[in-house]
């Protein structure tokens, strides 16, 4: 069994964005050297998170005004007495998650049809890390 560890960096645009990173996590299971196993993808920030889904515009839209619908920005969250303004970001990644495990068959993501991983940023626009942690033979 071998482990192989990379972290990806965003800084994004926008406080809210989706990012697409399956060609990112791809590249890296090749580096790895990891024939047979799994990749963990996490987010290493708690507003920030990680999920699995289709590639398609209005999917996204969806995502984003249902994460919006269920954790839209409130100034009067709790969390927002400790001088903070995100409480929300921090609700909408319990929604969407934090990490995903996935499969290596072959040395390459074995993902189905449309399936693709993607980063979910909920308070951006300062530095944030995602680990890919891969394990296997």
């Amino acid at each position: 069994m071998k482990a192989h560890t990379k972290y990806l960096w965003f800084n994004t645009k926008k406080p809210r964005e989706y990012i697409r990173i399956s060609d990112e996590v791809a590249e890296f299971i090749k580096e790895s050297g990891i024939q047979e196993g799994f990749v963990l993808v996490s987010a290493m920030h708690i507003t920030a998170g990680v999920y699995v889904n289709d590639w398609e515009g209005g999917l996204i839209k969806d995502i984003d005004k249902w994460v919006e619908d269920l954790a839209p920005f409130n100034p009067k969250y709790h969390h927002h007495d400790t001088g903070e303004t995100n409480g929300d970001a921090h609700l909408k990644r319990l929604l969407i998650g934090h990490q995903v495990m996935v499969p290596v068959t072959e040395g390459k993501l074995d993902l189905g049809p449309w399936e693709q991983i993607f980063y979910a940023e909920f308070d951006g626009q300062r530095k944030k890390r995602v680990i890919l942690k891969a394990l296997g033979i």
